[in-house]
């Protein structure tokens, strides 16, 4: 029996985005739809709708886009009691394009000096991280600032140390680091904090140089992971610890509608999973199926599905 009051903390940015009607090009979109964007809090929704405590830390502004995040997020369950609304800095914003055929959309962000960009060790409260018996965190906070990726650190090393377990999700963008040497040599190290490695096979490619997910997950697994999933698109995902290793299928998917937020969902889905007791190869099938759901959709969380409609198979 845990004695936690959370199942999951996860911290980080969260964007108003502005999502394009028309597709095409930014610059000839008229009309667009304003949803709430962040790796992070969209795999904490997606948690939330599974069933699951979850409790999300960041910085938001004194501004229209901070209420709105703040709002929609609590609608979901989402605890942001440790959200802090900052006065001097705004809330980050993006705009994404409209793809078609199910190419990735194009995405210009508008974060520099945002408020979450601000967040610091000083946002590390360890009662609060500590209530949780899982912490999720990704590749984009530790990129924003020196400070942000201080606070990351912290945040991992503590929870692993104090016997939680720790998911870590590359989630590269190479815009916000000085270098890709920079970046692969920060996020690589970060990736040993971990328990659970999640990066996409490309992503993969890009911090290791390796090719093969099964090299891939044996380097991250040599410096510290404990289990290392390796996400294939379409083909589903492979999974790799010390005791064992395999892949599992992908769920097919005949109209892709925007590919951005898949890989939240899947962490959704294999955390809920592992959390539940579910083995990896059942953890992964759920990771599968949600992420099948997202790219359905438009928005990053949308598609995101309520344990109801999880099919009997993939419950546990």
């Amino acid at each position: 029996m845990t004695t936690t009051a959370l199942d999951v903390i996860t911290l980080g940015e969260t964007m108003v985005s502005f999502a394009a009607h028309e597709a095409g090009t930014l610059e000839d979109a008229a009309t667009f739809t304003k949803i709430v964007a962040g790796a992070e809090s969209n795999v904490g929704v997606g948690l939330a709708r599974l069933g699951l405590k979850v409790a999300w830390v960041s910085r938001l502004g004194a501004d229209s886009f901070g209420r709105y995040i703040r709002r929609a997020l609590e609608a979901e369950g989402i605890d942001c009691t440790a959200v802090a609304t900052d006065t001097t800095r705004p809330t980050g914003f993006m705009l994404k394009s409209r793809a078609l055929e199910g190419q990735d959309p194009v995405v210009e962000y508008f974060r520099r000096g945002s408020a979450a960009s601000a967040l610091s060790a000083a946002d590390f409260d360890p009662a609060r991280f500590l209530a949780a018996r899982h912490l999720h965190v990704t590749g984009i906070t530790p990129a924003l600032s020196a400070s942000c990726a201080e606070l990351v650190e912290q945040a991992m090393t503590a929870m692993r140390a104090a016997g939680r377990t720790v998911s870590f999700d590359p989630n590269l963008r190479p815009k916000l680091w000085p270098s890709r040497e920079a970046m692969a040599a920060h996020l690589n190290r970060l990736a040993g904090l971990a328990d659970w490695v999640l990066p996409g096979i490309a992503e993969g490619r890009t911090l290791t140089g390796l090719d093969a997910p099964e090299d891939i997950a044996a380097f991250y697994l040599d410096r510290g992971a404990r289990a290392v999933l390796v996400k294939l698109g379409a083909e589903g995902a492979y999974w790799r610890t010390r005791e064992g290793a395999g892949r599992v299928a992908g769920v097919p998917v005949t109209n892709i509608v925007d590919t951005v937020g898949a890989g939240d969902a899947f962490a959704a889905g294999a955390i809920s999973g592992r959390l539940e007791g579910l083995d990896w190869p059942q953890a992964l099938a759920r990771a599968n199926w949600v992420g099948a759901q997202v790219i359905q959709v438009v928005g990053d969380m949308d598609g995101l599905p309520r344990r109801a409609s999880l099919p009997a198979t993939l419950r546990g």
